[in-house]
């Protein structure tokens, strides 16, 4: 005899589930398309410092890269302002030639390239930052697999402020 692939407990199972979260139907932040905001990574605001100067670079040997997107619509946004910050071969986080702001380009991209990062409390790290007044601030603090990396990438998702 051939028994469906249903059964009334699988039933009782899916209909408990979503008596207990709901939203995963009904809520429009988790509608198909919408982009969720980036959140603050713990430490990330460690040795930041306002206001860093706008830069070409900040040496070479290391690039960090990313995307910045509007939450929501997932919209690309062009001339926000990012700062970057990491111990390098230079120093550590608190040296200022390691600091430097980068706008995006057209299409929401950023691009530093900066002195080797070294490990920093035993984890190869960086700190990236937006810290404008259109949208919430945010701060990252991507850890590399591996300080022999030579390259590491952060996007942000901005929600309004």
């Amino acid at each position: 005899m051939h028994r469906p692939a249903y059964n009334r407990r699988a039933l009782l199972i899916g209909a408990a589930a979503l008596v207990a979260s709901p939203s995963v139907l009904f809520s429009p932040a988790l509608a198909q398309g919408s982009l969720a905001p980036t959140q603050s990574m713990r430490g990330g605001s460690n040795n930041y410092s306002p206001g860093a100067p706008m830069v070409e670079s900040l040496g070479s040997g290391f690039v960090v890269s990313g995307l910045v997107r509007r939450a929501g619509d997932g919209a690309r946004l062009s001339g926000v302002r990012i700062q970057i910050w990491a111990a390098t071969t230079l120093g550590g986080e608190r040296e200022p030639r390691n600091h430097g702001s980068v706008l995006t380009a057209s299409d929401g991209s950023f691009r530093l390239e900066m002195e080797q990062i070294v490990p920093n409390f035993g984890q190869p790290h960086a700190h990236l930052a937006y810290d404008d007044a259109a949208f919430r601030t945010v701060f990252l603090r991507p850890v590399m697999p591996s300080p022999r990396d030579t390259s590491l990438s952060a996007d942000f998702v901005l929600a309004p402020a």
